[in-house]
């Protein structure tokens, strides 16, 4: 009787524990598997650390990049370095059984070494809007919050549908989005901010080039005159740099734009609210 009672526990049991497994494959095409969701997590992107604590897992982070600021929780963190710098022995210390990285915006140097190292590495790639949807399924499920990852997923889809383009003319407002002045910095055609520019009824100047942020001349931007120029708030007064070009549309209309960068410049649940202050800015232009 207590050896019957023992197998049916283990039969009950068994289903359980291997539920409890986790099976996925990264950005990179790498296939990772866990025995049980990992409890010391390190972000190595600022974006990273928000999307774990959008999923619940905020309570397993246990190290950020040094530019994580969002939520408040992630403040209090160790810091383990930030893109161009690593600092290896901290991450050892701190016993990680995962690092989420972001490809492209760490070194692969430092990716590779984190693997030559044996740390389990999930690695991400993002550039579109619709991408944040995608990431907090992939980091739910790797974090063990599966569930509350799917939850945050589509309420990050329905409320991107609700931004529609807005009626206005044709063809749309051509827009240079500056990212910096020293050097001049834009987006290209591959970036989310081109997608969230195209959503609002306008258009990037440089959305045919097939990158995702570049360095580019002051010729260039005059020469595809943009009829109005945006940048992030993080960015130096851009009207000053621009005022002696009065043949530039944009400086005829004296029309720039700043947007809030923290929002709009992070592949998150809150890039939502950046999206929406972008296009209420720009809608004098576009109609």
């Amino acid at each position: 009787m207590i050896r019957r009672g023992f197998l049916c526990l283990c039969l009950l049991l068994a289903p359980t524990a291997q539920a409890a497994t986790i099976h996925l494959r990264d950005d990179a095409g790498q296939a990772l598997a866990f025995s049980r969701p990992p409890q010391r997590i390190i972000a190595l992107a600022p974006h990273l650390t928000e999307l774990l604590f959008a999923t619940g897992a905020g309570a397993q982070v246990v190290g950020v990049d040094s530019a994580s600021d969002y939520p408040k929780a992630a403040q209090t963190l160790p810091r383990v370095g930030d893109f161009s710098r690593i600092n290896f022995e901290l991450i050892l210390a701190l016993k990680p059984d995962l690092v989420i990285v972001w490809v492209g915006g760490n070194r692969a140097a430092d990716i590779h070494r984190l693997q030559q190292l044996g740390v389990p590495v999930l690695q991400t790639q993002a550039t579109r809007l619709d991408d944040v949807a995608r990431l907090l399924r992939l980091i739910g499920l790797a974090s063990g919050h599966a569930r509350e990852g799917e939850r945050a997923a589509q309420d990050f889809s329905a409320r991107l549908a609700t931004l529609r383009v807005r009626p206005g003319r044709k063809p749309p407002v051509r827009v240079f989005y500056q990212v910096w002045d020293r050097p001049l910095m834009t987006v290209g055609g591959t970036h989310w901010i081109s997608d969230a520019l195209a959503l609002c009824g306008a258009r990037n100047v440089f959305a045919d080039l097939h990158a995702l942020s570049l360095v580019v001349s002051r010729e260039a931007v005059l020469q595809r005159a943009p009829e109005l120029i945006v940048s992030g708030s993080d960015a130096p007064d851009m009207r000053s740099t621009w005022q002696q070009f009065t043949g530039l549309p944009a400086v005829r209309n004296r029309a720039f734009v700043r947007v809030d960068a923290d929002r709009l410049h992070r592949l998150t649940p809150r890039l939502i609210g950046g999206v929406a202050e972008l296009c209420t800015a720009i809608e004098p232009y576009v109609r």
